[in-house]
């Protein structure tokens, strides 16, 4: 596979776009998102594969350990209609050539 720099520029837009869904999920829990958010990075750093959001809590708790798991067909299904929804949109107003 040739990683071109835009290839490169786009996976990144597309990483910090999906970043976007545990800040929204602390701000709308109530809590400090950007506290949050950190905590969660430094957790998965530190190798919690399972680290996540415990809104209940306010605090970052292991996923597996409470027994809260989602199918992963349910998360890529997810993630493979909000981007080709965007595609979509960007087709439209034509600000890139989808192929």
């Amino acid at each position: 596979v040739v990683k071109t720099h835009n290839t490169i520029l786009r996976r990144g837009a597309y990483a910090d776009a999906l970043e976007v869904i545990p800040y929204t999920l602390a701000e709308n829990a109530g809590l400090k998102p950007i506290d949050i958010v950190t905590e969660l990075r430094k957790a998965h750093a530190e190798g919690v594969v399972g680290a996540g959001i415990d809104v209940k809590k306010g605090r970052i708790s292991d996923m597996y350990d409470m027994n809260v798991i989602q199918p992963l067909l349910v998360t890529t299904s997810a993630i493979k209609l909000a981007t080709e929804t965007v595609c979509m949109i960007l087709k439209v107003d034509d600000l890139v050539v989808v192929m």
